[in-house]
C-alpha cells in the first residue's frame, strides 16, 4: 500500500508523462517523417540534433535546458516576459526535460516504421493527383499506427523513468516535481526510507515491464504488416 506521498509521486509522474507526450509526440511524427526520406535537406544534421540527448548525459541536456528556458536565459526571458510562463523549477519543466530525453526513442520508433512503407504507395498515390499532406496522412500515418503507438509507450515509459534532466531543470519538488524516480531518491536519502524505496522501485519497475511488453507486441505487429 502507497503512502499518500508515494502516491503524490505516482500522480506527478503519470502527470508529467502526459504533458511532455502531449508535446513530443507531433514533433516526434515530424522528425521520423523527414528523417524516413532521403530527400530531406540537412537530413544528416537533423538525425544529430534530434539523438543528441540520446548520447548526452541527463544532466547536460538538463542543464542546457536551465540555460536556455530558465528565467534569466534566451527563451525563458521571453516566455517570462511576454505570456508569464515560467518552466525552471515547475511542473512544465518537468515535462519539457522528460519529454526532450524521451524524443529521441520516439523519432526511432516512429522513423522505422515509415521507413518500412513500400515506396511504390507514394508513387501509386502521386500519380492519382494525391500531394505530399494527403500522401502522409492517407499512407504514412495509418500504415505507421503500430509504430506510432510504440512511440506512446516508450516515450511514456521513458518519461516516467527520468531522473538526471528533470532534477538538474525542475528540482525535486514534492507535488510538483518529485516523479518517481526522484521519489526513490528522497526515500534513499532518508534514513528509515529503504521500504519506501523498495516499494518506490517495484512499482516503477511493474510500469516499466508492462510497456516494454505492450512495446514489442506492436513492434512485432508493425514487422507482420511490413512482411504482407
Amino acid at each position: 500500500m502507497l503512502a499518500p506521498a508515494e502516491l503524490e509521486a505516482l500522480l506527478t509522474s503519470l502527470a508529467v508523462a502526459a504533458r511532455a507526450l502531449t508535446v513530443a509526440l507531433p514533433l516526434a511524427v515530424a522528425a521520423a517523417w523527414l528523417l524516413a526520406r532521403p530527400s530531406t535537406p540537412g537530413r544528416f544534421l537533423l538525425n544529430a540534433v534530434v539523438h543528441a540527448p540520446m548520447v548526452l548525459p541527463p544532466v547536460v541536456v538538463g542543464y542546457g535546458l536551465l540555460l536556455l528556458f530558465g528565467v534569466k536565459g534566451p527563451l525563458g526571458a521571453l516566455l517570462l516576459h511576454t505570456l508569464n510562463v515560467r518552466l525552471a523549477f515547475t511542473g512544465a519543466g518537468a515535462a519539457l526535460a522528460a519529454g526532450v530525453m524521451a524524443f529521441p526513442l520516439m523519432v526511432r520508433a516512429l522513423r522505422l516504421s515509415f521507413e518500412a512503407i513500400d515506396p511504390g504507395l507514394y508513387a501509386a498515390a502521386r500519380s492519382l493527383g494525391a500531394g505530399p499532406l494527403d500522401r502522409f496522412l492517407s499512407i504514412a500515418l495509418p500504415l505507421a499506427a503500430p509504430g506510432l503507438g510504440a512511440a506512446v509507450i516508450i516515450g511514456f515509459a521513458a518519461c516516467l523513468g527520468e531522473f538526471g534532466a528533470v532534477i538538474t531543470f525542475a528540482a525535486n519538488i514534492p507535488g510538483q516535481t518529485q516523479t518517481l524516480p526522484l521519489a526513490i531518491y528522497s526515500a534513499l536519502q532518508s534514513p528509515d526510507g529503504d521500504s519506501a524505496a523498495l516499494r518506490l522501485s517495484l512499482l516503477s519497475f511493474a510500469i516499466a515491464v508492462a510497456a516494454l511488453a505492450v512495446s514489442e507486441a506492436l513492434a512485432r505487429r508493425a514487422q507482420s504488416l511490413a512482411g504482407r
